[in-house]
């Protein structure tokens, strides 16, 4: 059943707000997985209205060919990938793609992606005028000014961005958390801080596959980001230690990381997340969106509730927990 096959009352209580705009459902197709928009819309059956909003492909400031070969690898339970941020320049995207989408089917992200502070600030400052609804900040870049270090793995450093950011748009941001960091509660409240509107958590793992024969890393960048199932269980750890600093701002969270199925993405939502991000899923149904919507409105019946929103951080934990300690 899609989208438009819902009665009213069935798509109101799909219907979220995040950041004062209103999703027609919790769904958020993450960035990379759908080009800029416009991929999917290829596949018979697909529809954007089947989302709450669509995260459009990184883009930098100047055009970027990407990594060599290889970019993907399958893994057990996920894919790796290192793409390198192929993308037209923020331009060609406001200028060419922009036009070309429909902004009548969903909510369209952009997301930015930089060497540098100073490139941050400038994609954002030229994506706040255009029709775009809210900006994504992916602070999962290396910073070249300060020897290669990623940016989203320092707590100061991305609240740099995030401020160099907030400073040149109106528009909601939404800054994408890597889990690859040591207290990413903090650098939430940093980011909070320097003026962060919400949050998308979380980006991929880093990760490695070895092709034995040759005894070289798969992936021609060597190592590349980790998505998919085999991600879910961190994802959701850090979607609750997220939003235990977010609920007092009334922040809202894309919880995001291995989401497949309904059961899925009702585990982030009752974990803190207000939407959830679908990526890797796509690759292996391009129609997942479909299924998840309905299953999400069985779950509401079978529960007896009147809105999606109603399951955002209503998870109850044990209270003899004692340790976060993993030990054996």
């Amino acid at each position: 059943m899609t989208v438009s096959e819902l009665t009213a009352a069935e798509k109101q209580k799909l219907a979220v707000d995040f950041c004062g705009l209103s999703f027609a459902t919790p769904l958020v197709l993450l960035s990379g997985c759908v080009g800029f928009g416009e991929e999917y819309t290829r596949v018979s059956g697909f529809s954007n209205r089947a989302t709450g909003a669509v995260c459009l492909k990184g883009t930098t400031l100047e055009p970027r060919l990407g990594n060599a070969p290889h970019r993907i690898a399958e893994t057990p339970d996920g894919m790796l990938n290192a793409i390198g941020l192929q993308n037209p320049g923020v331009d060609h995207v406001i200028n060419s793609i922009l036009p070309e989408l429909d902004f009548s089917e969903t909510r369209f992200i952009a997301n930015v992606s930089g060497s540098t502070v100073e490139e941050y600030a400038e994609v954002t400052r030229r994506f706040d005028d255009s029709p775009i609804d809210a900006i994504e900040i992916n602070i999962s870049c290396p910073n070249v000014k300060e020897g290669g270090v990623t940016f989203g793995n320092d707590p100061e450093m991305s609240a740099r961005v995030v401020a160099a950011c907030r400073a040149v748009t109106k528009k909601p941001l939404i800054t994408k958390l890597s889990p690859n960091q040591t207290d990413i509660a903090d650098n939430a409240r940093r980011c909070i801080e320097a003026g962060t509107d919400a949050f998308a958590v979380i980006n991929t793992l880093m990760g490695m596959a070895i092709d034995i024969d040759t005894r070289t890393p798969v992936i021609g960048n060597n190592q590349g980001g980790l998505s998919g199932p085999a991600i879910k269980p961190v994802a959701l750890l850090r979607t609750h230690q997220v939003h235990q600093v977010c609920r007092a701002h009334d922040i809202p969270i894309i919880g995001q990381g291995g989401i497949t199925t309904a059961h899925d993405a009702i585990e982030f939502l009752i974990a803190g997340a207000t939407a959830v991000g679908i990526g890797t899923a796509l690759f292996y149904d391009p129609l997942v969106c479909d299924t998840i919507n309905r299953g999400l409105l069985d779950y509401l019946a079978q529960q007896r509730l009147d809105s999606i929103s109603d399951l955002t951080g209503s998870l109850q934990l044990h209270g003899n927990a004692n340790s976060p300690c993993a030990c054996d």
